[in-house]
Formats: C-alpha cells, sequence, structure tokens
C-alpha cells in the first residue's frame, strides 16, 4: 500500500540516482499538489539526516497538511455538515500515517523555496498556499529565499495548468 513514508524514501532514492548522473547541476524538487508533501518531507529529512540541502523547492498548488487540505477542498464540503466527518474522513487519514506536514517541514528547511498557487485552483484553496507561506517566510531567517507567486484567476491556470505558463521558467530563475 502507497505511504508517506514509503513516498519520502522513493524521492530519496531518486534523488541518489539523479545526484549520482548530474555532475554540478542543480536538483530541486518540484511537487504538485499531493506531492507538495512529499517534496517538503523528502528536503526536510534530506536535510535533518544527511545534512545535504536540496538545492531548491518549489511547491506547485500547495497545502499546510493532509488533514487540513481535505478539511477544505471542495468536494468535502457537502460532508462536512454530517457528523462524524472528521473521524470518517479526516482522522482515517491519520490512522493510515499519511500527515504530510508541510507547514512544520518549511520551518526548518533552509534551501530556496518558491509556492505558486492559482487564484482560481479549484482543489485547494490559495488560502492554503498562503498560509504555507507565510509560515515558511516567519521561520525562515533568509526572508529572501522564501517566495509566493499567486496567478490570477483571468489566466485560468486553475489546479493543474500552473505548468502552462509561458513565464513559468523564468519566474523559477
Amino acid at each position: 500500500h502507497p505511504s508517506e513514508s514509503g513516498f519520502t524514501t522513493d524521492v530519496l532514492a531518486l534523488y541518489d540516482w539523479v545526484k549520482a548522473r548530474s555532475g554540478n547541476s542543480s536538483i530541486l524538487f518540484w511537487g504538485h499538489s499531493l506531492g507538495t508533501g512529499v517534496a517538503t518531507n523528502a528536503a526536510r529529512k534530506l536535510q535533518e539526516e544527511r545534512g545535504v540541502q536540496v538545492d531548491a523547492v518549489v511547491l506547485e498548488s500547495p497545502y499546510t497538511s493532509i488533514r487540513e487540505a481535505a478539511a477544505n477542498i471542495p468536494i468535502t464540503k457537502i460532508y462536512r455538515q454530517f457528523p462524524g466527518f472528521e473521524y470518517l474522513i479526516l482522522d482515517s487519514m491519520a490512522r493510515a500515517g499519511m500527515f504530510f506536514c508541510s507547514d512544520e517541514n518549511v520551518k526548518v528547511l533552509d534551501c530556496p523555496l518558491l509556492i505558486l498557487h492559482a487564484e482560481d485552483d479549484g482543489v485547494l484553496p490559495p488560502e492554503l498556499g498562503r498560509k504555507l507561506y507565510e509560515t515558511a517566510h516567519k521561520a525562515y531567517r533568509d526572508k529572501s529565499k522564501v517566495k509566493f507567486i499567486t496567478f490570477p484567476e483571468k489566466l485560468g491556470l486553475g489546479h493543474d495548468y500552473i505548468s502552462f505558463n509561458p513565464e513559468l521558467p523564468a519566474l523559477v530563475k
């Protein structure tokens, strides 16, 4: 079964593989949606357990924790009013060992961190990206390493299409 620790272990194995073959190239972790929790987990583990810092972390359509994401995604809106929502939905992820606490992870990172969120994200509210940014910005000693970029609703990027924005390469640089 997929697990939070399994995802993180897989990313670290991939990091090792890429690092062995990349020479002096920069390596960054780029997570989208659920993958943002995996990216912050892996970056934190790399830093704390190996004393190695990834060159940068990019989080596209992120959340603070999987629990808060599940509590705020629009599809759960109709279920939130029913008794047992927290136990059946939110607590079940915790019982399965799924936490993905990006908000806790970014507090200890020291690498450059770029958070991207579209204002018209219909899956993960942009407020979660903003909250994650504020947590990181407060924790980072060097505030210039933390950036938050929002994309206006008129671009129609939603949850899945930030990567289609032609300005993205320049923004990431």
